[in-house]
């Protein structure tokens, strides 16, 4: 029986048919999710019955899911964020789970890079001004004479804390398990989260956070940060505590914030009405570029598990 591969991603192949053409190569049967939307657990179970492996986005596969599919054998993430699927339950059913960490990794550091000169020249803002017909010219900062913080050494924040360092930007970094090897080649300092918290004039949140686990950044962590400091986050819009950086914000103890993730999405709370808040729809990995090289990565990834190889 030919083997059966059902696209979950709505916007499949939208920067290229790259990935198109390998499932045509592959000679397995293939569906695409066509609705032009995320589907719920009841759509998945009916659009990818009979499915041995699933091209998967942020769509939610649960145990009720995997149970509905008994074919199933391997989901393959268009990301890198796992959190959307139940990995015990996969376990249990012998289907892998696999992802594409690495292709989000340049897209997200820069949108990171973009986001901090930003807040630090007011560029949004400013733009904003003279759309309402004002002339209204605030002095900004130079990142030279900044210190970057970055929380979370993983792919992405080694990645922007080697991008800062080239900007001529002082970077500190903390992590659980640091790669003090790659620290010292970068020259990038590694300190304690105290010390990260009370030096960063910019602090940039790179960190994994499970459903349901409190706040990486919560109300203590922000004050304890220098007054006037900027924070980012492109992580997880859980790692944030939205209300204590609210707080932040209008007692003035903060003096902006980006963020491109929230701990629900679609975002319309109450740090959208604030001035010195840069606000992003989830768009860390949405390039031309990146996409078309994770949905093609992603595809790959699933051929190799049906056909029995391993993904490294």
């Amino acid at each position: 029986m030919k083997k059966k591969v059902f696209v979950a991603l709505s916007s499949f192949a939208r920067h290229g048919q790259a990935p198109v053409e390998l499932l045509k190569k592959s000679g397995f049967e293939f569906v695409l999710n066509t609705s032009g939307k995320r589907l719920g657990s009841q759509e998945i179970i009916a659009m990818a019955v009979g499915a041995d492996g699933i091209i998967a986005g942020l769509e939610v596969y649960d145990r009720a899911v995997l149970e509905g599919l008994p074919r199933l054998k391997c989901i393959s993430r268009c990301g890198v964020g796992t959190d959307n699927i139940d990995l015990a339950a996969a376990r249990i059913k012998g289907i892998t789970v696999v992802n594409t960490p690495d292709v989000v990794v340049q897209p997200v550091a820069e949108l990171t890079v973009g986001f901090v000169f930003d807040l630090l020249r007011s560029l949004t803002r400013q733009t904003e001004d003279m759309r309402s017909g004002g002339w209204v010219r605030h002095t900004g900062y130079l990142l030279s004479s900044k210190t970057v913080g970055v929380l979370g050494l993983g792919r992405i924040g080694r990645r922007v804390a080697e991008l800062f360092k080239r900007l001529d930007a002082q970077v500190i970094g903390y992590d659980l398990q640091p790669d003090q090897a790659w620290a010292d080649k970068a020259g990038v300092a590694v300190v304690s989260k105290e010390a990260l918290l009370s030096r960063s004039h910019v602090l940039c949140v790179h960190v994994a956070c499970a459903d349901g686990a409190p706040a990486v950044v919560g109300a203590g962590e922000l004050a304890s940060m220098k007054k006037g400091a900027f924070l980012v986050n492109v992580s997880r819009g859980q790692a944030v505590d939205e209300t204590a950086l609210l707080d932040a914000l209008k007692n003035n103890h903060l003096a902006g914030a980006a963020l491109d993730v929230f701990a629900q999405e679609p975002y319309n709370g109450p740090l959208s009405q604030l001035p010195n808040v840069l606000l992003t729809p989830h768009v860390g990995s949405l390039t031309h570029e990146s996409r078309a090289q994770m949905e093609t990565e992603a595809v790959e990834n699933l051929l190799k598990v049906l056909s029995g190889f391993s993904v490294v």
